[in-house]
């Protein structure tokens, strides 16, 4: 098949299964199969993708309507904020996909996709996110969501990059997940020919590679950096393991203390989701 030939129910389910795959993995300080957390549970994910999958795919829809919409049918569904930073990545991922013709790269795709976005996504993004309500939101001295958008969603997002890792991604060409996620993933699939091992492995390089913008928002950047030195530790026991389910007791550890602490880790979960999706796509 051609990859510009994705309808968009192959999408959907790729969006539902990557979904998925991150909940069936071990992820400390998030919501996982193996443990609730944050007031949350894994079916109110669960019901998150379900409910999101098949408007985030939907064809001849902008960027931004697919985050609204889907958030939208988030909110509805459960009243909280489960998916909206994943959704935030996963929307314009799943816009290259249907728009790259047989000439491009699915990162080529991605690219005009992003130099496309428009004030219109601005504002249906900024819309979704005063919707979700993300913790630590608060207002930004510049191109603030709470306000009507002047500016493109691609200009959105550049001004918030330094505050904001999914921003970033907009202003940086999702360069965390083609540049660092996928060869992360790769390997750990190499090294265990298991889905859930390597994303587990994916999620704690991302939390080891770099600061986790939620946590610096709920609470301070130093701890942020305590929470990526703690990940980095883990990640090395984790990488010179042959048999990862060893490492379970110690991750369940760290995932207790992590919630004890009311430490949720979510932008590098939701990039893990991304990272899945991508891997998926390209």
């Amino acid at each position: 098949m051609n990859h510009n030939q994705w309808t968009s129910a192959q999408l959907a389910a790729a969006y539902k299964n990557a979904c998925m795959a991150e909940l069936q993995a071990l992820k400390p300080g998030n919501v996982h199969a193996f443990a609730d957390g944050h007031g949350m549970t894994i079916y109110d994910f669960i019901q998150s993708a379900d409910v999101s999958a098949t408007l985030i795919a939907q064809s001849d829809l902008t960027v931004g309507e697919r985050i609204l919409n889907a958030v939208e049918a988030t909110q509805q569904a459960v009243g909280m904020n489960t998916n909206l930073g994943l959704v935030l990545l996963c929307a314009p991922l799943i816009h290259a996909a249907l728009d790259r013709d047989e000439t491009q790269t699915f990162k080529q795709s991605l690219s005009e996709t992003l130099n496309h976005l428009t004030i219109d996504d601005a504002r249906l993004a900024g819309q979704a996110i005063v919707l979700a309500n993300p913790a630590g939101l608060g207002r930004a001295n510049k191109n603030d969501v709470h306000q009507q958008s002047a500016v493109t969603l691609l200009e959105m997002m550049q001004s918030a990059q330094t505050k904001d890792r999914i921003a970033w991604q907009y202003a940086n060409e999702f360069s965390d997940i083609f540049d660092f996620g996928l060869m992360r993933y790769g390997a750990a699939m190499d090294q265990w020919q298991n889905q859930a091992w390597a994303t587990t492995a994916l999620y704690l390089g991302f939390l080891s590679h770099q600061l986790d913008t939620h946590i610096i928002r709920k609470y301070d950047e130093s701890l942020a950096v305590s929470v990526m030195n703690e990940a980095k530790n883990i990640e090395a026991d984790y990488w010179a393991t042959d048999n990862p389910k060893l490492m379970q007791k110690k991750l369940l550890e760290w995932d207790a203390s992590l919630k004890v602490r009311r430490i949720n880790p979510g932008t590098s979960a939701d990039l893990t989701v991304a990272c899945l999706l991508a891997a998926f796509l390209q």
